[in-house]
């Protein structure tokens, strides 16, 4: 959804999930799991050559926040259809480790 509350257009959509894929690439140092599979990524929307991504980290004192918020916007405008990306960082809700995907979750033994 825009933040008019409309629906993303089909072309919209499409770069939307390009976007999700670019974010795989950028990981945790510490963790070495990308920041969606650990769950780190809320909502990516997009709009008229422009990209949110709304994530937060695992912890405020994060010492690769800087690395991976940068890794974000960079992989974000790596995606052909977008020109700038903005990303927010959140606290609310707070990350915990049942946001990591089930299966990478199992493989950590969690």
């Amino acid at each position: 959804m825009t933040e008019e509350g409309q629906a993303e257009t089909p072309e919209a959509n499409g770069i939307t999930d390009k976007v999700r894929t670019a974010l795989r690439t950028v990981t945790d140092p510490e963790l070495g799991i990308n920041i969606v599979d650990l769950g780190l990524v809320y909502d990516v929307e997009v709009d008229d050559g422009s990209a949110k991504v709304t994530m937060t980290l695992t912890s405020p004192g994060c010492p690769a926040g800087g690395q991976i918020l940068g890794g974000a916007k960079d992989a974000a405008e790596s995606v052909d259809g977008v020109d700038e990306a903005v990303v927010s960082l959140v606290w609310k809700p707070f990350w915990t480790p049942e946001r990591i995907d089930p299966k990478v979750r199992a493989m950590m033994g969690f």
